[in-house]
């Protein structure tokens, strides 16, 4: 095999792409993850739920993660960017911003997603830190104190409610007018949750750690820690370019097998589900590398048996 073929393409060498790039790399294929460097949880001090690392900087267990698959003589890793993907299943030409031409027999994304931020100064700064969107993975650092939920509608009320088995002082902000319905009201109401509707004008903080919510009227209200849930946008559109179908909340569209709508193109990660953790990606990430090795096992296997005419 030359330099510039391989079974498999990972676009994307965060947790989901390395984990696949793990499990294809011991089952002896042939492996290139290209990474542009920019994880989106490259702000969050620690992460958590995922066994033995639990506490452990992200940037760790990557770095940590990383050297360990490359250790397989199969897996390469190129710092670059994917700019286009042409081709079907069997042969893909992937192209890169900085001008290689590379091509495979399978592609995984690994990309994740972009999450796009209100225009609300100091939230992107404090964004993985104290602005959070995960109880699982911040709340417990977060246990009793001032809290917020940056959200409107029944869906946030519902939240909301969720959100008080972490606190009990919890203040709903819904940036402008309320449309949370009268019921849902008096259900935060009994649980001693505030609605404010005024404005919020900008996040006071010191260096991403949540001190206040200052207001558009003028009022400051000390806080610790806020949950927002923000839209998202796919990280790259050249999987859509190619023709991957995304559901209708925005993820890519994949079937048992992690397979997309198009064949021999595979999603893993935040781009593909809504359970962002590190230890989803990585189980994301190994279930996707182990069905496509099943794959091109099969595939290998057929043409071996094939009869000759």
């Amino acid at each position: 095999m030359d330099n510039n073929n391989y079974d498999v393409v990972i676009i994307g060498g965060s947790y989901a792409g390395l984990s696949a790039a793990l499990a294809l790399g011991r089952a002896l294929f042939n492996v290139l993850i290209i990474d542009s460097g920019r994880p989106c949880n490259q702000q969050t001090p620690h992460s958590h739920n995922f066994l033995t690392q639990d506490g452990v900087e992200p940037a760790v267990i990557a770095e940590k993660a990383l050297k360990q698959v490359l250790i397989y003589p199969g897996v390469n890793l190129l710092a670059d960017k994917v700019i286009s993907v042409a081709g079907t299943d069997g042969r893909f030409d992937v192209m890169t911003e900085g001008g290689e031409a590379v091509h495979a027999k399978k592609l995984l994304f690994a990309t994740g997603v972009r999450d796009i931020m209100p225009d609300i100064p100091g939230l992107a700064e404090c964004w993985g830190i104290s602005v959070i969107h995960c109880p699982y993975c911040h709340g417990y650092e977060y246990t009793g104190v001032a809290t917020g939920l940056l959200a409107n509608g029944d869906e946030a009320a519902d939240h909301a409610a969720f959100l008080g088995n972490w606190t009990d002082n919890l203040t709903v902000y819904t940036n402008g007018e309320s449309v949370i319905s009268l019921d849902k009201q008096q259900m935060l109401a009994n649980l001693q949750v505030k609605i404010v509707e005024t404005p919020v004008q900008h996040l006071k903080h010191n260096s991403g750690k949540l001190e206040s919510v200052i207001l558009a009227n003028g009022s400051e209200i000390p806080i610790s820690a806020l949950y927002v849930r923000l839209p998202f946008e796919q990280h790259t559109p050249v999987l859509e370019n190619i023709g991957c179908r995304l559901t209708k909340q925005g993820y890519i569209e994949v079937d048992e097998t992690r397979q997309t709508s198009v064949a021999g193109i595979y999603a893993a990660g935040d781009n593909m589900s809504p359970m962002r953790s590190v230890s989803g990606a990585v189980a994301s990430g190994t279930m996707a590398g182990v069905f496509i090795s099943r794959q091109l096992i099969t595939e290998r296997n057929l043409s071996r048996t094939r009869p000759r005419v």
